[in-house]
Parts: structure tokens; sequence; C-alpha cells
């Protein structure tokens, strides 16, 4: 049985603090690995936010970079104390500890609910929307059962498996991934739910803005949370193309355990979770399957970092002076719209790697780059 005591290490954000980590996660242009390179790069939120100007005009953006206000941060975090919500550092204590370790791990996350049950190990259980009766059953099974072993239970708050698995986990801990902000909960039909989650041994989290209504493209970034949050993502019923098939994928990019229902070759529903284990997926006709599988990676110290737990202070830091015109042309000849690895652009220009990083952080700003999974990068066309 996992330790459901699991430590919690880290160090509490000041108010100061998240109010500019906010601020700079809200601004254009900065999405979870530019604001890492930021810190890294400034030392602190406070000077990447003084730096932000410079930094995108360095790489040639065409027109200033916004960026949010102390008064737009204030006011979300009004807003997120008026519904009981809190925002939750990567360093801080209450930081789900396996989302920590995911490559882009959202800096800040809404929390609404017991928090005590983010640092529990955990497991995703998703599926099918128009999921059949057995279907529901078999992911409520599998919900009541890891509870009961001291896993909490993730998943994404849509109809089907998603709600079987979350009733079956009210009462022994269950966390409600959002594609939208708190606030803006996804599918209407399941609001009672989601306060039955938050008033209850369950938390709910988002790394969306509070107000954010839900779109397409919101779904595989929640989707990508159950992914990092769970040690492992149990699958019932998905047909082929379906959202259930992105967490799968996104569960085998970070390492985690990637379970699958099989089921009737003749059902749609089934079609993605039977491709699944023709791709080396874990067989599951049962909870020992999974639970089986779980037991020797959930141990307290498996997610425990200090260097990540630990946000950086906001001293100042030793930054690199700004790299000459023909350091930038020589990095930006060296990038097209095939994505490469950071590593082929160091080898290929003979650069210090500190050099490259920093004008891949310039033409970040500046809109000029997209980043891709794997530590990729491309230039943006247009």
């Amino acid at each position: 049985m996992p330790d459901g005591g699991a430590r919690r290490a880290g160090i509490a954000l000041t108010e100061r603090q998240r109010i500019a980590w906010l601020r700079l996660i809200r601004s254009d242009n900065v999405g979870p690995v530019t604001f890492r390179e930021l810190i890294n790069h400034c030392g602190s939120a406070e000077n990447a936010l003084a730096m932000l100007p410079e930094l995108s005009a360095r790489g040639g953006a065409s027109r200033a970079i916004r960026i949010a206000t102390v008064e737009e941060a204030e006011r979300e975090l009004e807003r997120a104390a008026r519904h009981g919500a809190r925002f939750i550092g990567i360093g801080e204590p209450d930081y789900p500890p396996a989302l920590r370790q995911i490559e882009g791990a959202p800096p800040l996350i809404a929390a609404k609910g017991d928090l005590g049950i983010a640092t529990r190990p955990s497991v995703g259980i998703v599926g099918s929307r128009n999921a059949s009766i057995s279907g529901s059953k078999f992911a409520a099974m599998i919900a009541r059962d890891a509870g009961r072993a001291g896993y909490t239970v993730t998943s994404g708050l849509a109809r089907g498996i998603d709600t079987a698995a979350h009733r079956a986990s009210l009462e022994t801990g269950t966390i409600a991934v959002l594609a939208g902000g708190l606030d803006q909960p996804y599918p209407p039909e399941n609001v009672p739910l989601l306060e039955e989650i938050t008033s209850g041994a369950g938390l709910a989290v988002s790394e969306m803005p509070f107000g954010w209504e839900p779109r397409a493209r919101d779904f595989p970034r929640r989707n990508r949370l159950i992914a990092g949050i769970s040690l492992g993502v149990v699958v019932v019923e998905a047909a082929d193309r379906s959202g259930s098939l992105i967490t799968a994928r996104l569960a085998g990019d970070f390492g985690r355990l990637v379970f699958a229902v099989p089921g009737s070759p003749l059902d749609p529903r089934c079609q993605g979770t039977n491709g699944l284990l023709k791709n080396g997926a874990i067989v599951t006709t049962g909870s020992a399957d999974v639970l089986e599988a779980l037991a020797p990676l959930a141990q307290i110290d498996l997610f425990f970092d200090p260097a990540v737990e630990e946000p950086l202070g906001e001293g100042g830091s030793d930054m690199l002076p700004p790299p000459d015109d023909d350091v930038r042309a020589l990095i930006a000849s060296a990038l097209g719209p095939t994505p490469v690895e950071i590593d082929d652009i160091i080898r290929h220009t003979g650069l210090p790697a500190a050099s490259v990083y920093l004008v891949l952080l310039e033409l970040d700003l500046a809109g000029r780059l997209h980043r891709h999974p794997g530590g990729m990068v491309s230039l943006a066309m247009g």
C-alpha cells in the first residue's frame, strides 16, 4: 500500500512572489518552458518581468510584448479566493510531486478542495464519454479498489468513464482536472459532481486563468495534466483518435504506466484500447493488474527532488551579456520550419550552450519560435 503521508517538501512562495509568478505566466509568449528559462536566466520572476521588453526586442519582436499587470494578477488571486481556491507554485509543498517532474510542468496551478491529497500517489482513469454500462462499472471498480489501496484517482470530469471514476472515489480522494478555469467547469451536468468533489475528499485543479471557457485545444492540455499527476493511466473504452489516447500517449512519454482494458473488436468504443494493447499497454482485466504494477512506483521519495521543489529566490543573478548580431544570425540560420533538437543546434553552430539557450529565449518571447515536445524547436513561419 502506498504511503498517503508523502513528504510535503518545498518552500512556500511569498505573496509578492506569487503575484510576480502569476504576472509572468500570464504575459504574452510565456509558457511553462519559457517561464523556467526566464527564471534560470534572470534569477527571479520580478527580474524576468523587468527584462521581458528588452529580451523580446532583441528577438526581433514586431510590437511591444504585453506584460500582465499587478492589478490583473491581484484580481485573479481575489477571484480565486472568492471561489475558495488558491494558486500553488511548482516549488511549494502542495504541488503534485509527479507533475513537477514532467517537461514543461505548469509553474502555477489553481486548486480548490482538499490540498492534502495533491501529494498522494495517483492513478488516472479515462475513457469514452459515451461509455457502456459495463465500461462504467469496470472503471468504478478500479477507482474504488485503487482508493482503498491508498491512491487518489485522477480524471477529467467528462461524461462517461471519467464520471464513473470520480463518483467511485469521492470518499477516498479524487482529483478533477479542468480544461478551463476552475469557475468554468465542463460539461454543465457535472457541476454538482464537481461540487461534491471540492467539498469532500477531493480536489479540482487547472492551469488556465479564472474565467477561461474551455475550447477544443484546451482539452489536450488537460489530458497532459492528468498524465503528469498520475503514476499510471488506465484507459477504459476509447475510440480511435479519442482524447483518452492522447492521455495514454502522454503518459508513455512521461515514463508512466499505461493500462488498457480489452474490449470487443466489434465495439468502436474499444478500438482505441485494443490498439493500445497491440502497442504494449498492460492488459487490464481487474484491479490487481493495476495495483500490482503500480506498487513498486508508489514510494514516498520517488519524485523527491529538492533542487526542483525549492523555488528560486528573489535575488539577482549573473545574467549573460546580450549575444551580438552575428551569433543571433548564426542560430537563426540553423532553424527552420522542421523541429530540431537544441543539442543539434549547439553542435551545428559550435556556440556555447548558454548563448544558444539565450537566443532561443529571445526568439520565443518575440513570437518567432515554436517549442515542441522533447525539447525540440522550430522557427515560427509567417
